[in-house]
């Protein structure tokens, strides 16, 4: 923690980017806007909620490709674009023709596809700045970064739902696009690389830095993306679900408050997995992640009343180390140079998952069978880091 507080320079670029983070994360509280959009623009419930699967698929694609855009004009700039892009997302869309005079695709365009591109590449390159002012630290550096983009979830959830009731749904489009507009241009010009700042020296960068295309020629580079899509599969078909699951198992009033505490302890996966890396190598932390994962699964099978309440909190918490810990997983095995594009890579595992597992899951009849198929899964991710584990010990003896 010492070398983080004595790294001012770093240190600035860090809170400033969190910051940012906290602005960028607005991509997880879709869900207060389905209903109030529903009735605005006059669309089915079920086609507005698929405007959340294109901002998470195209949230990756930001990610991949905002890395690649990096290593041409710099995090600085890419910062700028995608925070634009997402305030231009909001307000395109807050000039939709209401009332179900205009097709549903257009808020899956401005939304879904700008708003989520934006969102990930400001999202990649705020990842990469902490990584790379604080080579030593980087499971901590990491941690806040991605910490603060998943409480986002607790301020925005409360501010959009108090907007839309004292204005409506366009209004509150056109407030949050000149708020986020404000954000980035107020923010954007702190996010530097230690390379773009005079007088002060690159970090040095031990073992190779291997490029996008070397890393897919690896098969570490399998075992780590395969097991992220393994292990986010469970949260991703329990998140939709939550509330409904709190009613079957004897918590009616719980069920809202299990979203909003789901939510916290994703948030405190996001700083603890990579802080719990630092400590014990990022292998073995995530191995644990993985695990717990998979018993959380297990567990959900049968758990009623505040065994339920801790399992899902156990889940969210991993899910969220999954965000934390696996740029830290992808730095550590294929270097920092080349950080963004790599750790964009890797998450078209996330996305995949995303977009299969809901869909591949629903085919097995029986809750209590699919969730035992999402915990043979995670186990298969534990196996995959061991054998990487493994990997990587034989070479480092070598």
């Amino acid at each position: 923690m010492s070398s983080i507080t004595e790294n001012k320079q770093g240190l600035k670029v860090l809170i400033m980017g969190s910051i940012l983070q906290l602005f960028l994360g607005i991509i997880y509280v879709w869900s207060v806007f389905v209903l109030p959009v529903k009735n605005f623009y006059g669309w089915s419930v079920d086609s507005v909620k698929l405007t959340s699967s294109f901002m998470l698929c195209f949230f990756v694609i930001g990610i991949l490709a905002g890395g690649k855009l990096q290593m041409k004009i710099g995090v600085k700039l890419t910062t700028l674009i995608g925070g634009l892009m997402v305030a231009v997302g909001m307000l395109v869309t807050a000039l939709i023709p209401a009332g179900g005079k205009a097709p549903v695709f257009l808020i899956y365009l401005f939304y879904g596809i700008i708003g989520g591109f934006g969102v990930g590449a400001g999202y990649n390159a705020n990842i990469s700045c902490a990584q790379k002012w604080f080579p030593q630290n980087r499971g901590l550096a990491t941690g806040i970064s991605v910490c603060a983009f998943g409480i986002s979830t607790v301020i925005f959830a409360p501010l959009v739902t108090t907007l839309i009731n004292k204005f409506d749904v366009k209004s509150t489009f056109l407030i949050l696009a000149a708020g986020f507009a404000v954000a980035v241009l107020l923010l954007f010009n702190f996010i530097k690389s230690p390379e773009q700042v005079p007088n002060v020296a690159p970090p040095v960068l031990k073992g190779k830095q291997y490029t996008t295309l070397e890393m897919l020629k690896t098969g570490r580079f399998y075992l780590i993306a395969l097991s992220l899509m393994f292990g986010t599969s469970v949260f991703f078909i329990i998140l939709p679900s939550l509330k409904e699951l709190a009613l079957n198992r004897g918590l009616e009033s719980f069920a809202t408050g299990l979203v909003m505490f789901t939510g916290i302890a994703n948030a405190l996966g996001r700083l603890g997995a990579p802080l719990m890396s630092d400590k014990i190598g990022r292998e073995m932390a995530d191995i644990i992640i993985l695990a717990a994962t998979a018993l959380g699964a297990f567990g959900l099978c049968f758990a009623t009343g505040f065994l339920l309440i801790v399992i899902i909190a156990v889940v969210a918490f991993c899910y969220g180390g999954y965000s934390g810990l696996y740029p830290v997983l992808t730095s550590g095995n294929f270097g920092i140079k080349n950080i963004g594009s790599n750790y964009g890579a890797v998450m078209v595992g996330f996305m995949l998952s995303a977009l299969l597992f809901p869909i591949v899951i629903k085919k097995i009849n029986g809750q209590e069978l699919q969730f035992i198929a999402l915990g043979v899964l995670a186990a298969v991710g534990v196996v995959l880091i061991i054998i990487l584990k493994l990997m990587n010990s034989k070479t480092k003896e070598e």
